[in-house]
């Protein structure tokens, strides 16, 4: 009888092993390599991106405020990212944070509302045309509260926007 209650001992005990090494697998997974893709926004006024890491590179594209962006890699002070066409870019560390959310507009033009909904009104933003950039400053369901660089506020539906 204790040679049973030994080997159930013991199988307990592989499978709590088994169970600790699955979670530490799981966070290394989500926090270790994760770490390396995650969003930015542009913080200053614009920004340019380039086609490699440093300003000997060409020139891909010159963006503003608040554009998002995805980090995918990094060499010395510049971070490879994606943006909303999914092109590839370099851009210098101090351009760009994390600290907050931003969006931009994925379609031709986007209709900007008052409020989180089609019975509000148009404001004066409206329509924001692609690549326009904004930062994300609430949710409300499927609508994005959004500022612009010029502290002006509207609502967009979330289906038009890439948010990062």
């Amino acid at each position: 009888m204790k040679i049973n209650f030994y080997i159930l001992k013991n199988d307990i005990l592989i499978i709590e092993m088994k169970l600790f090494l699955a979670y530490c697998t799981l966070f290394f997974l989500i926090f270790i390599l994760n770490d390396n893709a995650y969003s930015l926004c542009v913080k200053t006024s614009d920004a340019n991106l380039r086609s490699g890491p440093g300003t000997q590179y060409k020139k891909t594209w010159e963006v503003f405020k608040y554009m998002p962006l995805k980090k995918i890699g990094s060499k010395g002070n510049w971070y490879k990212v994606k943006d909303v066409d999914g092109d590839t870019h370099w851009v210098y560390r101090t351009l760009v944070t994390d600290k907050y959310r931003c969006a931009v507009v994925k379609i031709k033009k986007a209709n900007v509302r008052n409020g989180p909904g089609t019975k509000y009104k148009k404001n004066i933003l409206s329509p924001a045309l692609k690549f326009y950039s904004f930062k994300v400053i609430g949710k409300k369901q499927s609508w994005v509260k959004v500022m612009d660089e010029y502290e002006d506020k509207g609502w967009i539906h979330r289906n038009l926007l890439w948010i990062q």
